[in-house]
């Protein structure tokens, strides 16, 4: 019986580099992008003499990539060795196959270990498959002579192949780099590969997930379970301890997160090659994990937009690099932006926070205010207000752009700083552009900032407009909008169904 979990991709609100150090917080949204993972036996039948096998079989397919390895996995060590050695490795499935076996190893009891073997014996067969949105398309669009819209994008093929970038192999021996959105692909991807394991390894029981998930506490004990295996297997495969929001929002949607204490993560870092796996993964699954998430999303009526300026992604690990050496250079300055940043960030929360509460109370006033504002630029909101209820939803909205301004402000300043580009001038311009038309609430360079997609937030109906006047400045926008739920387990193989509800949900 094959097992399907799906883990959605992210968008940073706010939080950029702050959110390296607890405790700062920061807003991340997840998507409807989701990466997915097919588990399944290799054989269905165990052959009579596989009682003396040391090794299984895993095999790794990547449609989209046109990719398939094979490996041995030894059944008394744990660990992973490639018998095809052409292909170029996938460190984030190779650990989180790795960890997800040794976490079954380290909580299950002698008759289940039995169990566990038989089923390993049968091998693993393991296929991943991002959401088109994960990729960027723009360069082939344009090549065809295409529009830069939307319905472009909606027409490609669910899980289309992906081309590489041509420019980027031009160095001989480097490494074709598939061209991203920046929605946190790895993350999704271990987060799936993992959730989809664990699941099928018996170690949890995702079943029970609905939509209106993480309700009981049971789920939420099996989802920190998947948590954890996947924040470790991203980290190590990464080769750092990240502030892992985007594995948290992968497994548990929208949120407000608060980085974990890297030292939780020393067993693993510090896995000697003697120490069983087995009991590093214990001691992980022990360890004190003191990550705050708090749920978030979007107040109702509003829509996140993304748009990709077509300037080709950013390198985050060393924009980071640069900021963290700013940062020890003039102890002062930086913290005095640090310091206003994080200001900044707390009232667009509360603003935010703000406008749920007002909708939830008084949803007449609220949705007629953003109907009107979704037909005029920000300095006309004021103008829409008849009544005192009315006037205190506008302002709650005039606080959040105000807010938004001031985070970029400091973020440009920091950037000017360490002597990267978090917010280059162009997106500047575009930015600005963006914030200036009709029913756009803000608009911002999610995460660590760079030439990457860029976010908007719009109200009510005008995201077909941003849509228009995005294609005429050269912005393709994307079909990703805010989808709150975290991992999922899916009924069936998400290729069967021919279009996927991500597409037919988008509103074009």
């Amino acid at each position: 019986m094959a097992v399907v979990a799906s883990a959605p991709g992210k968008v940073l609100m706010t939080g950029g580099y702050l959110i390296l150090e607890r405790p700062n917080a920061g807003i991340v949204l997840s998507t409807n992008a989701r990466f997915y993972a097919i588990v399944k036996p290799v054989c269905e039948e165990i052959k009579p003499d596989s009682w003396a096998w040391a090794w299984t079989d895993v095999k790794l397919t990547s449609p989209q990539m046109s990719r398939e390895t094979m490996y041995k996995m030894s059944l008394k060590h744990l660990t992973l060795q490639r018998v095809s050695t052409s292909e170029s490795r996938n460190p984030f499935v190779e650990y989180a196959v790795q960890y997800a076996v040794a976490a079954a190893h380290a909580t299950f009891d002698k008759n289940k270990k039995d169990a566990l073997h038989k089923l390993l014996l049968q091998g693993l067969d393991i296929t991943i498959l991002g959401c088109n949105d994960f990729y960027s398309y723009r360069s082939e669009i344009e090549a065809r002579g295409l529009p830069l819209a939307p319905e472009v994008l909606a027409t490609l093929p669910p899980f289309n192949s992906i081309a590489f970038n041509a420019e980027e192999t031009g160095g001989g021996n480097c490494k074709p780099e598939v061209a991203k959105t920046g929605l946190g692909s790895s993350a999704a991807m271990t987060t799936a590969v993992v959730a989809a394991l664990l699941h099928y390894l018996g170690v949890v029981d995702l079943s029970s997930l609905t939509k209106d998930q993480h309700q009981e506490k049971k789920d939420s004990m099996d989802l920190d379970v998947v948590h954890v295996i996947a924040q470790t297997a991203h980290c190590i495969a990464q080769g750092k301890v990240g502030s892992g929001f985007d594995v948290s929002s992968a497994v548990y949607g929208s949120q407000r997160y608060v980085r974990f204490s890297p030292e939780v993560l020393s067993s693993a870092q510090g896995a000697v090659k003697d120490a069983p796996l087995e009991e590093v993964i214990a001691d992980v699954l022990k360890g004190k994990w003191d990550h705050e998430r708090t749920k978030f999303s979007l107040p109702p009526l509003m829509t996140l937009l993304l748009g990709e300026p077509g300037s080709g992604g950013s390198s985050t690990p060393s924009m980071v690099g640069a900021v963290k050496k700013w940062q020890k250079s003039d102890p002062q300055k930086s913290l005095g932006t640090w310091r206003k940043l994080s200001e900044a960030n707390s009232a667009l929360e509360s603003q935010l926070n703000m406008l749920s509460k007002l909708a939830e109370e008084h949803w007449d006033a609220y949705k007629g205010i953003i109907n009107s504002c979704s037909m005029h630029k920000s300095e006309k909101w004021m103008d829409q207000a008849s009544e005192p209820c009315q006037a205190e939803i506008i302002r709650a909205l005039l606080g959040a752009r105000d807010a938004m301004l001031r985070i970029r402000c400091q973020m440009r300043q920091m950037g000017e700083a360490a002597g990267i580009p978090i917010e280059p001038e162009s997106q500047t311009r575009l930015l600005d552009a963006t914030m200036d038309m009709e029913g756009v609430l803000l608009a911002g360079v999610p995460g660590a900032g760079g030439f990457d997609a860029i976010f908007a937030v719009t109200l009510g109906d005008s995201n077909s407009n941003v849509i228009k006047a995005w294609s005429s400045l050269n912005v393709l926008a994307l079909l990703v909008r805010e989808d709150p739920h975290g991992v999922s387990l899916e009924s069936s193989d998400p290729r069967a169904e021919q279009i996927t509800s991500g597409i037919s949900s988008v509103q074009i």
